[in-house]
């Protein structure tokens, strides 16, 4: 790996992605503002972009965190800003707030969605260079870590501005490429039947991306190393299945059964889809992820 590391990039990499972790005490509540969220199995109520949460207090805290899932609002303990709300409230910003400042509300709710894009860029960004099968690539990780950071660093109007979707078009191809490297030596092992992992050939596993698993019965399947990029794994039954080094970018795994599963060292799964699924104690999670407290207990 380089050591001429860009300096706005290294202590991302050294503090373990601190700064793209949600740090709530020090956001205006811009996810409880900004969002549009409509009634549903996630939300008890509709609620326009722009409109502050009922149960947002003065102080910027939720009024019912403790009982977000038991009053309807799952949706917002599966959400996560990865750090853009703070960074959005005390850097872009400089600590000034929608309510004693009203004038920065519009373009600071505009901002925030395109800055939680950023940082969760640089999340998967950052992870990809943990991996020391991204050594070939580990320049040109670091280059759009770099610039993906610069990005982030800009002011109100320069953020607002940004091309997120052109960026990220960018930044994909490299997480495309990480994704390759790493779950190449997982290939060639079996196929996604039950324990044991193989097909009724014996044959090479198939990769599933944008695959429309919906309540599949996957209970005990071998999926390490399979691409999941995308794939809908609503409800699906993964208890104990293995999926180590498997590709979850963008996997919804709303109520998905991982009682048992092994995810550790899988490719860019976020808090977010954890925080979605059901799971246990015998639940195994790369360290970068923590147990829900609405996990059961194995």
């Amino acid at each position: 790996m380089s050591s001429e590391r860009d300096p706005v990039a290294l202590p991302l990499l050294e503090d373990d992605r601190a700064a793209l972790r949600a740090d709530c005490g020090s956001c205006f509540g811009l996810c409880c503002v900004a969002l549009t969220f409509s009634a549903s199995s996630d939300f008890p109520v509709n609620k326009d972009a722009g409109k502050p949460c009922g149960n947002l207090r003065e102080d910027f805290r939720c009024g019912i965190h403790r009982d977000l899932r038991d009053k309807g609002y799952r949706g917002c303990t599966v959400y996560d800003c990865f750090g853009a709300g703070q960074r959005v409230s005390q850097g872009t910003f400089e600590g000034r707030d929608w309510r004693r400042d009203p004038a920065t509300a519009q373009q600071m709710f505009e901002v925030f969605p395109l800055m939680r894009q950023l940082h969760e860029l640089l999340w998967y960004v950052t992870e990809a260079l943990t991996f020391p099968q991204t050594r070939p690539i580990a320049a040109d990780l670091e280059r759009v870590l770099a610039e993906t950071e610069r990005l982030a660093q800009g002011d109100p109007e320069a953020v607002a501005g940004t091309d997120v979707a052109a960026h990220r078009q960018v930044v994909n191809t490299l997480l495309l490429r990480t994704s390759e490297l790493v779950r190449a030596e997982h290939r060639g092992r079996g196929g996604q039947g039950g324990k044991g992992g193989k097909n009724a050939k014996g044959g090479k596993k198939r990769d599933r991306r944008g695959a429309d698993l919906i309540g599949a019965r996957l209970k005990g399947a071998d999926l390490a190393g399979v691409d999941l990029r995308g794939a809908y794994l609503i409800g699906a039954d993964l208890r104990d299945a293995d999926l180590r080094a498997a590709d979850l970018i963008g996997a919804d795994f709303r109520d998905a059964d991982l009682r048992g599963a092994d995810l550790t060292g899988a490719l860019f799964l976020t808090q977010s889809q954890v925080n979605a699924a059901k799971g246990d104690d015998g639940t195994k999670l790369s360290g970068s992820l923590h147990r829900p407290g609405h996990w059961s207990q194995a």
